[in-house]
């Protein structure tokens, strides 16, 4: 029993590491999302017409 308790502990960690490494490029994307969203703002109040 314990080959197979070990078995699923593997199991959980490695599905645990797969959705941490997700949600760290969430939060990339997410960020590089929000500077991008930023600098179109500022372009645009910057251009604006007067």
């Amino acid at each position: 029993m314990p080959d197979a308790e070990r078995e699923r502990e593997q199991r959980r960690l490695a599905q645990e590491t797969k959705n941490e490494r997700h949600m760290w490029w969430w939060l990339a994307y997410f960020l590089f999302g929000i500077h991008i969203v930023a600098f179109v703002m500022i372009y645009a109040v910057l251009h604006a017409p007067k």
